[in-house]
């Protein structure tokens, strides 16, 4: 039996923490790429310090003009990402940034196993799904998330001018009879551009806009607030730490609930299951809740690079399940093509949808018209009732 009273904590990061800044920069490529060819083949790396933003990676269109001639243009969508998250600072400006592009083509010993619809590559990817948040996510990461974008909207609003780019939040939770039912401790860091401010008056600032996103129910006296615990943070972004693409897959995923494979997803093309599977998984796991198969559901599919088929498939329902867990094992593998072709074209994966994946978590997000967030629908519900 699972424990049932605990306090469990999650972090998320803003759109301009240096790594977010390089996760979106990685994907706005992929998604240029496939604008162009909904097959493009992209990896996709980049690197944020002072004054600087690296690109490199393996990218493939259909000719190598094109290619070319798309590897051209990623200086612009470097500056457009930088530009859109808001940095104008003097050591790290959207204008002034010095970007350095190292892409180019895909390799053919890669290509050639993908090419015959295999896997990019080995792996196991996680997905997860829990019934504590009305979008079958933690609420730990759920509302760390919610918290930052909220904020990140009074900024470029305008309604907060004085918030800069750069934020990480914390939320503790208690657990009561396996229930979220209290925040034990709030910690957020926020960058700010007013030297004079104070950890005090940055938190007059935000804890309105947290207390409009969690439930009011779980803020009481005892609640600690640690809101710029280290006082001034004027420089932040690239200029006050280093960034790298994929670096936050926990931020990404579940906000540590549930175990992670290890891959990252930013800057991958579909074509690797260390984002489409784990995607899938996301997908099935949430079907499997939502369909009450189970309050809480852990789901692993693993890969071998060239080969389609999944080398395995494993359902944890942690004594939840209303039916076996091997059933539901069998239930999801008949409901769900888990080839790698089968996961891009179940869950129309080829569109250019990533780079808004790349703050505020790729899970626990509503499904969009364009095709974004396709694996947070839960149109299986029927077919797994009927499989089990």
């Amino acid at each position: 039996m699972s424990r049932q009273n605990y306090i469990f904590t999650s972090e998320s990061v803003s759109e301009g923490h240096p790594d977010k800044l390089c996760d979106r920069v990685s994907d706005a490529i992929l998604d240029s790429f496939l604008t162009e060819e909904p097959n493009a083949r992209v990896a996709c790396e980049t690197f944020a310090t002072t004054n600087r933003v690296v690109v490199g990676g393996e990218v493939g269109l259909s000719s190598e003009k094109k290619t070319a001639d798309m590897v051209e243009r990623v200086e612009d969508i470097v500056r457009a990402c930088v530009k859109d998250i808001g940095y104008e600072q003097k050591k790290f400006h959207w204008e002034k940034v010095k970007v350095h592009n190292y892409l180019h083509e895909q390799s053919a010993h890669i290509a050639q196993g993908v090419d015959k619809d295999g896997a990019g590559d080995q792996g196991i990817m996680f997905g997860y799904a829990c019934r504590e948040t009305p979008e079958l996510m933690p609420a730990p990461i759920q509302y760390a998330h919610a918290i930052l974008k909220r904020l990140a909207e009074a900024r470029k609003s305008g309604a907060e001018p004085t918030l800069g780019p750069d934020a990480k939040s914390q939320l503790s939770l208690r657990y009561v009879d396996g229930k979220p039912v209290e925040v034990t401790s709030i910690v957020l860091s926020h960058q700010h551009n007013n030297k004079k401010q104070s950890s005090a008056d940055i938190r007059a600032i935000v804890e309105p806009y947290i207390r409009e996103i969690l439930p009011e129910e779980w803020l009481t006296p005892a609640t600690v607030w640690h809101v710029n615990p280290t006082g001034t943070f004027v420089i932040g972004g690239p200029d006050g730490d280093a960034g790298l693409t994929g670096r936050k897959i926990i931020v990404d995923t579940y906000g540590g609930a549930a175990p992670h494979g290890g891959g990252a997803f930013s800057g991958k093309d579909p074509t690797k299951v260390d984002r489409s599977a784990a995607y899938a998984a996301r997908y099935l796991s949430k079907n499997v809740v939502a369909a009450g198969l189970a309050d809480r559901c852990t789901l692993q599919v693993s890969y071998a690079i060239g080969v389609a088929e999944p080398q395995s498939i494993y359902v944890d329902t942690h004594g939840t399940g209303t039916v076996p867990d091997d059933v539901i094992e069998r239930a999801v593998a008949s409901c769900m093509d888990l080839t790698p072709r089968g996961i891009r074209e179940h869950l129309n994966l080829t569109k250019p949808i990533y780079a808004r994946t790349s703050a505020y978590g790729h899970f626990g997000r509503a499904p969009e018209a364009d095709g974004g967030f396709s694996w947070e629908k839960t149109d299986l519900i029927d077919a797994l009732k009927a499989a089990v």
